[in-house]
């Protein structure tokens, strides 16, 4: 079996990966905070990380791997949309974590294994503060508690940037009350409107950073084997996860390997909601592209790459994955083991390209079985579920009920018609969370699988 090599950011090369215990293989990736919908930029670490923990359970098993993805549910976008739609915060966080999940699910991105949301976790958060502060890494000041980026005496080690660097690009707050301008917030007082929890420092919400560090620590460990994320994320966000987990946990380091992947860009820019050039996952899909010729692009480049997303690349992959799946599907021979040649490529630090082109000389050599089950690694021939012309779905109260795709597309018009865009929404996600894409025209509407 190829040896897994991951490229580790804080090393800035490629290393031999070793968990600590290969019964209880640990990953934690940065998740999203759920204030819109996810744009395709967005769902790059989804898709990316997803291919890992895909490897990492073939290699070690499935029980072997705890894969864990957060769920950022306390933001000032989050108020920010609150206010703005007259409702309470947690409307807005339910309604998009429900359409980030189902997005996720049409590009065949599995669940994790545990979905930590920030506000379930504010009493270990205070926990982990009230420590900082007892250890001298923190200090209050003007009902804030902030983090001394000098208590570690090593901060800024793994994005390797001068400190006035640092500074510039977090654009960070400078207070009177900081010792340090780049001493960034973990727990800042909220307004009688704003939401708030009870702390010694008063009444108040966490900042960005401290809840990542503290569910890490609820549910993994004080080390855990790997981190992953965006490579925006490097600075600040896991450079101050890094520093207040050392300070917390005595010098533990917080993740054995790093691991960042590359921007996508829209043209010559990188995709941003500040400058407005973003493609959203929806909409992508309402545009007929199937969620697995979604992920097909994605994974065309290295992930460590930056990605071009264009038109052309949609193309390309969508003759592609035609061409593969109705290869296979003609075939009803079944899937083999996974071929040596893919798997050498995923273990080489998800050498992604190398996969397609593996899965393309399968394909030359007839050889049905193995691109059967290399394609079902990379998540790209999810199986068609059995009697799919029913599915089970939510109501709108959580009570599960069984219909058929014509009765709950009935039940997407008349909505339409009755102006309940959140219902008809709600059962359009649900509807791709389970591989099937509608199309409005002006004959009605239509349906079919992904």
């Amino acid at each position: 079996m190829s040896p897994i090599r991951l490229y580790d950011t804080m090393r800035r090369a490629k290393v031999d990966f070793e968990p600590a215990d290969p019964k209880r293989v640990t990953m934690y990736v940065c998740g999203p905070t759920v204030y819109g919908r996810a744009h395709i930029g967005n769902a790059r670490p989804a898709v990316v990380f997803d291919v890992l923990q895909r490897l990492l359970r073939h290699t070690y098993g499935a029980k072997n791997v705890i894969y864990a993805r957060n769920i950022t549910d306390i933001d000032d976008k989050i108020m920010a949309a609150a206010v703005a739609e007259g409702v309470d915060p947690k409307v807005i966080t339910d309604r998009y974590e429900a359409h980030y999940l189902a997005d996720m699910g049409a590009l065949g991105v599995q669940p994790p294994d545990l979905a930590p949301h920030a506000t379930d976790h504010v009493p270990q958060m205070v926990a982990m503060i009230g420590d900082l502060i007892a250890k001298g890494a923190a200090y209050e000041a003007e009902g804030h508690v902030l983090f001394d980026v000098a208590a570690p005496g090593d901060y800024g080690r793994l994005s390797r940037r001068p400190l006035d660097e640092m500074i510039a690009g977090a654009r960070v707050e400078v207070a009177p009350y900081k010792r340090n301008p780049a001493d960034f917030v973990l727990w800042k007082p909220s307004a009688d409107e704003q939401p708030g929890w009870e702390s010694p420092w008063g009444r108040g919400r966490p900042g960005w950073h401290i809840e990542c560090s503290a569910m890490i620590a609820a549910h993994l460990g004080h080390t855990i084997d790997i981190h992953g994320g965006g490579l925006d994320l490097i600075f600040p966000h896991h450079e101050n996860e890094l520093a207040q987990s050392s300070c917390a946990h005595d010098g533990a380091p917080l993740a054995r390997v790093w691991m960042h992947n590359g921007f996508l860009s829209m043209g010559d820019t990188k995709m941003s909601k500040s400058l407005g050039n973003v493609v959203t996952v929806d909409a992508l899909l309402e545009q007929g592209w199937s969620g697995e010729v979604l992920r097909l692009a994605l994974l065309s480049a290295h992930y460590r790459q930056p990605l071009a997303w264009t038109e052309d690349l949609l193309t390309q992959s969508k003759a592609t994955l035609d061409r593969w799946q109705g290869f296979v599907r003609r075939s009803d021979v079944a899937a083999t083991e996974v071929p040596e040649r893919v798997i050498a490529a995923l273990a080489d630090d998800l050498n992604t390209p190398a996969v397609v082109a593996a899965i393309a000389r399968l394909s030359r050599l007839d050889d049905v079985g193995g691109m059967r089950a290399a394609m079902g690694l990379m998540g790209l021939l999810e199986p068609i579920p059995e009697h799919a012309e029913q599915l089970v779905l939510a109501t709108s109260d959580a009570t599960p009920v069984a219909t058929t795709i014509d009765d709950l597309v009935a039940a997407r018009t008349a909505a339409r018609t009755g102006k309940n865009f959140a219902e008809s929404d709600r059962i359009r996600d649900d509807l791709v969370a389970q591989g099937i894409i509608l199309e409005d025209g002006p004959g009605g509407t239509t349906w079919r699988r992904a």
